[in-house]
């Protein structure tokens, strides 16, 4: 199963489609914040898709909520944007959170910088910013034997 994450868009439809097309056997797409339009057109375009999302710090009147928690291939998702847990000065209370959610996958954006990481049984992904030059996202495989395998990818501009 591949799971397409993206964050940070802030307007930028042109990448979040590049990200999309890249990834047509994507069944799920989970949205971490910074791009609630984006998030609604996701979910009003891809009825085939599930499609799962949290707000941003820059999500003003967004009704998603603030941290999500899925059930996917057989494993836990802890999905948030990251700034109401000082993302930016640190991953400890993000790596806490998930733990306290029993989480087997950590995934948050709002830093802009793509990482991909694994600590103490922890798979931990931001996709980076899928937003102007530089952009990215991220994709997680999980395999038919439960292996988790992240990647992140640069967008290309043509």
């Amino acid at each position: 199963m591949r799971i397409l994450v993206i964050s940070d868009t802030h307007g930028d439809f042109f990448s979040l489609k590049h990200a999309l097309d890249a990834q047509p056997n994507a069944e799920v797409i989970i949205f971490c914040g910074d791009g609630s339009e984006q998030y609604t057109f996701l979910k009003q375009t891809l009825p085939d898709k599930t499609v799962i999302g949290v707000r941003g710090n820059c999500d003003w009147s967004s009704k998603l909520p603030s941290t999500e928690i899925a059930e996917v291939g057989g494993k836990r998702i802890f999905i948030t944007h990251g700034h109401l847990y000082n993302a930016k000065f640190t991953f400890i209370n993000l790596i806490e959170a998930a733990r306290e959610q029993n989480a087997d996958i950590l995934l948050f954006g709002h830093t802009h910088q793509a990482v991909t990481d694994y600590y103490e049984g922890l798979h931990i992904m931001n996709p980076g910013s899928c937003c102007g030059y530089g952009a990215s996202y991220g994709y997680i495989d999980i395999t038919d034997r439960g292996e988790i395998i992240t990647n992140i990818v640069k967008l290309s501009r043509r």
